[in-house]
């Protein structure tokens, strides 16, 4: 099964883009590093909290996935398209799949631009699928270069630099049909068709849920 059947079989109506949690149900909003700001006084980076951001969204990440689950490991790149004659190459998978032999069951399909911008025709999203399993991609490095978008640290995704075109990664379970994503240093979102798979989460890591979404995921799991 693809990666675009199984979100209409699973997950129908489900954009695979940022803001999953306001696009499904059952789901929960954590905002990761509260308290801490990103930079210090002296205006460098506060590397004390991204070691907190990294911590929170890797224990979020291992309650979610062990090493029997099926896993899509999903990347949304967008581009001008201006650029589609170049097709320059995504270097994600190089850098964080342990399992060299993996690479060639990667697919790639070209998307509409899955943003609702003025300039959304001029755009569009390549994206990449890979079927795996967690012990077959260095996945604490790749949580990290997903907390890193908006800051010049290492790692990164695809060679990018920071904002707007930076890629995005989704990692979906599929054998408990649980879909995480990390939006950047701020917060992450996870989203499930079954609210009891997700419970454990909202009772273990409630102190991380993000304020503003408290009581409407309050209520969600009441």
């Amino acid at each position: 099964m693809e990666v675009g059947q199984y979100l209409n079989n699973t997950f129908p109506g489900l954009v695979l883009a940022p803001s999953l949690y306001h696009q499904w149900d059952i789901g929960i909003h954590f905002e990761l590093g509260s308290g801490m700001y990103q930079f210090k006084d002296d205006g460098s980076l506060n590397l004390e909290m991204f070691e907190r951001v990294y911590n929170q969204a890797l224990s979020i990440f291992k309650e979610l996935f062990s090493n029997s689950d099926e896993i899509f490991l999903v990347t949304n790149v967008y581009r001008h398209k201006s650029d589609e004659v170049r097709k320059k190459r995504i270097k994600v998978y190089d850098r964080y799949i342990k399992n060299k032999d993996l690479k060639f069951h990667l697919r790639q399909e070209s998307l509409p631009y899955v943003f609702d911008d003025e300039d959304a025709d001029d755009y569009y999203t390549s994206r990449f699928s890979l079927k795996c399993h967690k012990q077959d991609f260095k996945y604490s490095l790749l949580i990290k270069a997903a907390c890193n978008e908006d800051f010049p640290l290492k790692p990164k995704l695809g060679g990018s630099g920071c904002g707007s075109d930076y890629p995005d990664v989704f990692f979906i379970n599929l054998t408990k049909n649980v879909i995480f994503f990390i939006y950047d240093d701020r917060g992450c979102e996870v989203i499930a068709t079954n609210k009891e798979t997700i419970y454990p989460l909202y009772i273990k890591y409630g102190d991380l849920i993000d304020e503003y979404s408290r009581e409407e995921i309050d209520q969600r799991f009441k």
